[in-house]
């Protein structure tokens, strides 16, 4: 087996998450991080035993492939500059902090013949992956992301934060274009809101509702999915789920075989194999980019909506919403 050099860009806290189970994955080695916070990168090479860049370009020459866990502002550029360098890279989401950023880097990937994977993890949680098995024309559905104030990624509001890993796998489990959505949202305790909620009109009847909050005494992470022959209830935090069937006039409640394991360590793995073998991403940047538009036009209506002025944050101009509410094929 080809081993590749892998490294990390931002040691924060979810960077060295990264780092962390990059140090005990087979077929990679963890060959380098870097963080305009020399500190930072500092206690993560010292804990990790891995080689600390004092330069991007630096970091550049040690590495195959990289995962860049930097504030969203920032993906862009530093995604440029590896993708020129012909990296693979695995960009936290959301991929980019507008449309046309995010579309370059997608652009960029596929001339130089590299791997784009953006990191909305919940594709690689196991309830997911055994939800997708039983799935068959979802009718309706209804996802529930609640956490606490997390007193990072203030940045961004809610839906940039949180609910754009469930905007993407509902593009993903619904395949079909959106017709409308009504949105309402919420400022708390940051700039941006905090919390959400949307629900979705899709071209082929189905029909999603939405919400997530930071500022949630308590977490939860769940998606319920109506068919006509079932519903389906997941919980992703538990990694666990149940099916309702009716057979012969009574409901029948049926266990769902879930193969429980830790998200990050199933993403990383499947980026180390398709930067490794050439392999075509589960989260591609342009599905990415199609989940970045709607975010961010859910965004714009909420604060539309909102009677404050809002000098400080402008919001980037959005094309007509009809021309974006299409998911990538």
């Amino acid at each position: 087996m080809k081993i590749i050099r892998v490294g990390v860009v931002g040691t924060g806290s979810m960077g060295m998450n990264h780092v962390r189970v990059y140090s005990e994955l087979a077929g990679c080695n963890l060959a380098a991080v870097y963080d305009v916070n020399s500190a930072a990168a500092e206690a993560a090479g010292k804990k990790f035993r891995v080689p600390v860049a004092r330069t991007l370009e630096e970091f550049a020459d040690l590495v195959d492939a990289a995962t860049v866990c930097t504030p969203t502002i920032t993906h862009h550029e530093i995604g440029k500059l590896l993708l020129a360098q012909k990296k693979h890279l695995l960009v936290e989401k959301p991929i980019a902090d507008n449309p046309v950023h995010a579309r370059e880097l997608a652009a960029l990937a596929q001339e130089q013949g590299c791997v784009l994977q953006v990191g909305h993890i919940e594709r690689f949680n196991p309830a997911l992956q055994a939800l997708e098995s039983k799935l068959k024309n979802p009718r309706f559905l209804e996802v529930t992301r609640l956490s606490p104030f997390p007193n990072r990624s203030m940045d961004i509001g809610v839906v940039l934060d949180v609910m754009i890993h469930d905007i993407e796998i509902i593009l993903h489990l619904v395949r079909s274009p959106i017709i409308s959505m009504d949105c309402v949202g919420v400022s708390v305790l940051s700039k941006g809101e905090d919390i959400a909620n949307v629900r979705f009109r899709f071209e082929n009847g189905c029909v999603a509702n939405v919400t997530a909050s930071r500022i949630s005494q308590d977490k939860l992470r769940k998606i319920r999915v109506f068919q006509e022959d079932a519903y389906l209830s997941l919980d992703y935090q538990k990694q666990d789920g149940v099916i309702y069937r009716l057979v012969d006039d009574k409901i029948v409640r049926e266990g769902v075989a879930v193969i429980k394991g830790e998200p990050l360590r199933n993403q990383l793995e499947s980026f180390v194999a398709c930067a490794r073998d050439g392999l075509q991403p589960k989260v591609s940047g342009q599905a990415a980019a199609a989940a970045l538009d709607i975010a961010l036009e859910i965004t714009r209506q909420i604060e539309a909506a909102d009677p404050r002025e809002k000098k400080d944050r402008p919001m980037p101009q959005m094309p007509s919403i009809l021309s974006l509410l299409r998911p990538s094929k």
